[in-house]
């Protein structure tokens, strides 16, 4: 019975430890964002489309493994607080895209240091940041490609 309980011991599970790793790097980016008047997940909105833009819900949620529920709100925000607009493709009404206002373009230029500046923070050497990067983006891969072969919820 404990062998077989083992395997849910906390420092067994993968997901714990990116789990923390999520929340820790949530903490020392805050008051970098603060500054800039963004959270987290708005931050990562904004890296999008300083990427390209417009773009359409749609896509920020593919970019982003955010569905509408948790996106939509978001960009409301955004839009309140002036850095984007969402419109209505013209060529589709059902597709709603989102387009930086010059105020969003503007804040690009604030934000060009968090990168650099959050990296400075850590004790890793800039090889090993670039292989742990390239690690975890292989693993989103095959996790998103496991949640689009799952069955669906209900």
């Amino acid at each position: 019975m404990a062998e077989e309980a083992d395997h849910l011991r906390l420092d067994r599970q993968l997901c714990f430890p990116l789990y923390a790793a999520s929340n820790l790097f949530g903490r020392l980016y805050r008051p970098m964002l603060a500054r800039l008047g963004l959270t987290y997940p708005q931050y990562l909105v904004m890296l999008v489309l300083w990427e390209q833009a417009p773009q359409s819900v749609g896509a920020l949620g593919s970019r982003l493994h955010l569905d509408s529920g948790t996106l939509t709100p978001l960009l409301k925000r955004l839009e309140t607080a002036g850095l984007v607009t969402r419109r209505r493709d013209a060529r589709d009404e059902r597709r709603v895209l989102i387009a930086l206002t010059e105020q969003g373009r503007a804040l690009r230029h604030s934000a060009r240091d968090v990168p650099t500046t959050l990296a400075s923070g850590l004790a890793l050497p800039p090889d090993d940041l670039a292989d742990l990067r390239a690690t975890v983006q292989h693993l989103v891969a095959v996790l998103a490609t496991a949640d689009r072969a799952a069955p669906p919820d209900g």
